[in-house]
């Protein structure tokens, strides 16, 4: 067996990082990086955050957000429910509206999150966001989401951003992601 075999089979067993590799074959982290580059490129492996895991797994999960791959705080969670009862969670309202782009808008029937105050679930639709400002609960560049433009407008005037409805938040968060690093999601 070779090595990028085993590593399918560690990954399997539970390895999720290159050092763990590394230190199970004795070999360098560029090694494995190699390694897996090459299974990535295969479509083989998901690498986020440094872990890493197998593509089979990167099914759709309540628990995972399907762009950053972070564990899902019910308290900012932002959920798409798809014509057929599938539903897609983000970890949060910078993660929803970035997520949004990769799902046919047609085939979304609800969009729910949370307003960043009460907790109480919100049609993320209808909701006013704040992006851009100084407070991050969650991912970065921030948006946090909120039930009416009132509460939305005191909360940046307290820590900036911009007061923007869903449509210019996703519009928004697409200009402040432009720098950083494209964000494949596949459904």
């Amino acid at each position: 067996m070779d090595r990028k075999e085993e590593i399918l089979r560690l990954i399997e067993e539970g390895y999720r990082t290159a050092k763990e590799l590394a230190r199970h074959f004795n070999v360098s982290l560029m090694t494995i990086y190699r390694d897996l580059k090459d299974l990535e490129e295969e479509g083989l492996i998901v690498r986020r955050h440094g872990n890493i895991e197998l593509k089979k797994d990167q099914e759709i999960r309540e628990d995972t957000c399907a762009v950053c791959g972070k564990d899902v705080d019910l308290r900012l969670a932002f959920i798409y429910i798809l014509k057929g009862g599938k539903k897609v969670h983000a970890c949060c309202a910078h993660c929803g509206l970035i997520l949004v782009k990769g799902l046919d808008r047609d085939r979304i029937e609800v969009a729910l999150t949370r307003d960043f105050i009460t907790c109480n679930p919100i049609n993320a639709f209808g909701a006013f966001y704040v992006v851009g400002g100084s407070a991050s609960p969650c991912c970065s560049p921030s948006a946090v989401a909120f039930a009416d433009r009132e509460t939305a407008e005191k909360f940046a005037k307290g820590f900036g951003g911009d007061v923007v409805s869903f449509d210019d938040a996703v519009l928004k968060m697409e200009d402040l992601m432009k720098g950083g690093q494209r964000v494949d999601i596949t459904i």
